[in-house]
C-alpha cells in the first residue's frame, strides 16, 4: 500500500492512498472535518442528549481507524463531557508508523487551545497507535479495542453500541464496505436510540440505510459542504 503525506487547507495533514487515489480526510481541512463530522455532530450531540438522562457511558464503533484522528479526538472530548466511553475501531489496512510520527495533528490541537498541550496530545496519540491490536485496553480514559479487520467480517451482539463513525473510504473507491448488507448489521448492532454519522451523503447510501431500518438526516455539511448524513435508530433525536 502507497501512502503519501499532504498537507490539507486549515493546516492540518491527511494520507492519501495512491492506488486508490483516495484521500483519508477532505482537502479542504482534515482536522476541521473530523471535529464537525465525529465529534460536533456525532459523539457530542448524543452525549448531550444522554447526560441529562443521566447515561454517561458511550460506546462506539468506529470504521476505519485510519490515522487515528477520531480516535484521538473522542478522548479529549469524553474526558470535557465527563463520558464513559468504549471504542472499537476497525482497520484492516494499518498506517506504518513511520507516517504516523510525521502527522501534525497535536501541535495543531494545542495550538487550537483547549486540547491540552503538545506532550500530553502527542503521549496520548502514540499510546493510541501503539496499543496492540485485536484485545481491548486503556488508553487516555478510553476502553479501547482495534480490530485489524474488515466491517464485513465482524460479527457483533444486537445493541453492542450507542454511535458510529463510518469514515470509510468513498463508496466507489471501497465498494464492499457500502455494501446495503453492513448497514442491515449495523442496524441491529446499534442501541434503540443508536446513531451513525459520516462525512457521505451519497443518495445511494441513504437509501440501503432507509431500507436498513434508519431514520436518515442530512445534516449541514462542513467548511460549505451541503450535507453530510446522520442515520438514528428508532426515534429521531433531534439536536
Amino acid at each position: 500500500m502507497n501512502i503519501t503525506l499532504e498537507l490539507t487547507g486549515d493546516g492540518s495533514h491527511t494520507l492519501v492512498n495512491t492506488e486508490l487515489d483516495e484521500s483519508y480526510h477532505v482537502f479542504k481541512g482534515a482536522l476541521t472535518e473530523s471535529i464537525y463530522v465525529y465529534i460536533d455532530a456525532g459523539m457530542a450531540a448524543l452525549g448531550e442528549y444522554l447526560l441529562p438522562k443521566g447515561q454517561t457511558r458511550l460506546r462506539i464503533l468506529e470504521v476505519g481507524f485510519g490515522t487515528g484522528l477520531n480516535v484521538l479526538l473522542t478522548a479529549q472530548k469524553a474526558r470535557r463531557l465527563g463520558l464513559d466511553v468504549s471504542l472499537t475501531t476497525l482497520e484492516p489496512f494499518p498506517v506504518p508508523a513511520e507516517l504516523v510520527t510525521s502527522l501534525n495533528y497535536c501541535s495543531q490541537l494545542a495550538a487550537l487551545g483547549g486540547y491540552g498541550s503538545h506532550d500530553e496530545l502527542a503521549s496520548l496519540f502514540n499510546a493510541l497507535h501503539l496499543a496492540p491490536w485485536d484485545e481491548a485496553c486503556e488508553v487516555g480514559g478510553l476502553s479501547l479495542r482495534k480490530i485489524c479487520g474488515r466491517l464485513e467480517h465482524q460479527q457483533f451482539a444486537p445493541g453492542s453500541f450507542d454511535l458510529v463513525y463510518f469514515d470509510a473510504f468513498a463508496p466507489k473507491k471501497q465498494p464492499e464496505l457500502w455494501a446495503a448488507a453492513n448497514f442491515t448489521s449495523i442496524f441491529q448492532w446499534l442501541s434503540d436510540q443508536g446513531l451513525l454519522v459520516s462525512y457521505c451523503s451519497n443518495g445511494q447510501f441513504k437509501r440501503d440505510l432507509k431500507a436498513a431500518g434508519f431514520r436518515v438526516e442530512s445534516y449541514p455539511g462542513p467548511m460549505g459542504r451541503r450535507h453530510m448524513t446522520r442515520a438514528w435508530k428508532g426515534l429521531y433525536i433531534p439536536c
